[in-house]
């Protein structure tokens, strides 16, 4: 199954756009913190540590120590209580990584500080097969935590030993069986799985879908491969070289085979179908709200427009919160265009942009402005324009993966970037990424 023919010139032009938009110029300033928007925003919070590091994950995650793991929730604790000083209201929290659940004791204190804090609705964690444990189970249930993301790539034995996730985690079958035995324990149980691994077969994605269906969990999480520079040497190597020209004829079986069972929340996520009265599942994505608050080592935020980006040093992290300082070490102020974009693109990423949240926030000025894409999207056959809002077909469902790869691509070369500036993040006055922090967390 040939992709669609737009495919390689569309997404060579939203790398371009994408890399533009995110990345934060030379000698960008750590400026004072951001102040709170007026409404309640998302809560993420990143714990970096992996017991293993996969060669195709890009996040910002070093190896696991238990003392500096232990030194980093502390200092992940003061940064939240600046957060509260400063008048945020944050109603959904969303913990990721890494494994946040390598130290299950710290992650509960540091959730029930978060609970003492706020009226929170919902928490979502992620983990490993490995940690799907009494001891883990009891530690999240004990502060509410209502969804959990259990990162398992595939059930194909060969591909985990390819990315070195068999010795960890164990066999295809092991993990579904870890899998069956948490099922009911939270709200809604998430798997994140990837498509488009060099050697992953048609075969091979049928027998990780027949799995999924059989294990009938709450919720799936469909990913295309994404790589960026720090990776892809590594990742190719221990992986192979992946086809994007597969992407759309793997993606055409993912929906195939999941439509009659679940419903899509958003592009790449796949919730099971409810019955009447059921409460709806939980999903990682609030494509409603404006913006997000990250804290923790290697975090992002978006709040008014702008950009902001904690440190990647853990131990200047860990510096600049003992003396009372915010971590962040550069920020950056989107244009209008790529503010309207950017919500053009988490909006319609949730499946619809209704008209009247982009005209009380934007005017009718979204509409011209907007227009070349919205034009381009609709021809392609990606969009439908109803009575109240622009909803994705599901050729638009395709474009929609394709753009928040090249986005979070985007933002995986931006990590590359800051990691490379480490040893200057410890030098404050020195380097790119110079500190220029001073106070607390609050009004500018």
């Amino acid at each position: 199954m040939k992709p669609p023919w737009f495919e390689r010139p569309f997404t060579s032009l939203l790398r371009r756009e994408y890399a533009a938009a995110v990345r934060f110029d030379a000698g960008s300033p750590g400026e004072l913190a951001p102040a709170a928007p007026r409404r309640p925003c998302q809560l993420y919070v990143h714990v970096p540590f992996c017991e293993s590091l996969c060669p195709f994950c890009s996040f910002h995650r070093v190896a696991y120590r238990e003392q500096k793991a232990r030194a980093y929730f502390g200092a992940l604790r003061r940064e939240i209580l600046m957060y509260h000083a400063g008048g945020f209201q944050f109603s959904d929290v969303y913990v990721g990584g890494g494994t946040p659940t390598v130290a299950p004791a710290e992650l509960a204190a540091t959730l029930r500080l978060i609970r003492s804090l706020w009226p929170i609705r919902t928490v979502s964690v992620e983990t490993n097969p490995n940690h799907l444990t009494e001891e883990v189970f009891d530690a999240l249930l004990s502060v509410g935590v209502s969804r959990l993301s259990v990162g398992v790539q595939s059930f194909d034995d060969e591909l985990l030993k390819e990315m070195g996730r068999y010795e960890p985690y164990g066999s295809g079958a092991a993990i579904a069986s870890r899998l069956a035995a948490a099922k009911g324990r939270f709200a809604t149980l998430n798997v994140d799985m990837i498509f488009n691994f060099a050697r992953q077969t048609p075969a091979s994605l049928e027998h990780d879908l027949e799995t999924l269906l059989a294990l009938e969990v709450d919720q799936l999480s469909f990913y295309p491969l994404m790589t960026a520079a720090s990776t892809r040497r590594r990742m190719q190597k221990s992986l192979g070289q992946s086809d994007p020209g597969r992407r759309y004829e793997y993606y055409e079986r993912i929906l195939g085979a999941l439509q009659s069972r679940y419903e899509p929340t958003s592009a790449w996520c796949f919730s099971r179908r409810r019955v009447a009265g059921a409460a709806p599942p939980i999903d990682e994505y609030i494509a409603h709200q404006d913006d997000y608050v990250g804290v923790g080592s290697g975090s992002f935020s978006y709040i008014d427009g702008r950009m902001y980006s904690t440190t990647f040093s853990l131990n200047r992290y860990r510096e600049l919160l003992e003396a009372g300082r915010v971590p962040i070490t550069a920020s950056k102020a989107l244009t209008l265009k790529q503010r309207m974009r950017y919500d053009f693109l988490v909006r319609l990423f949730g499946l619809s942009l209704p008209y009247s949240e982009v005209e009380a926030k934007f005017g009718a000025r979204f509409w011209w402005m907007m227009a070349p894409e919205i034009t381009a999207m609709r021809l392609i056959g990606a969009t439908r324009h109803g009575r109240q809002a622009i909803r994705l077909t599901p050729l638009g469902m395709y474009c929609w993966v394709l753009m928040m790869a090249e986005f979070f691509t985007a933002v995986n070369e931006i990590r590359d970037e800051m990691r490379l500036h480490i040893r200057d993040e410890s030098r404050p006055g020195q380097g790119m990424w110079a500190e220029r922090v001073s106070g607390g967390v609050g009004p500018r």
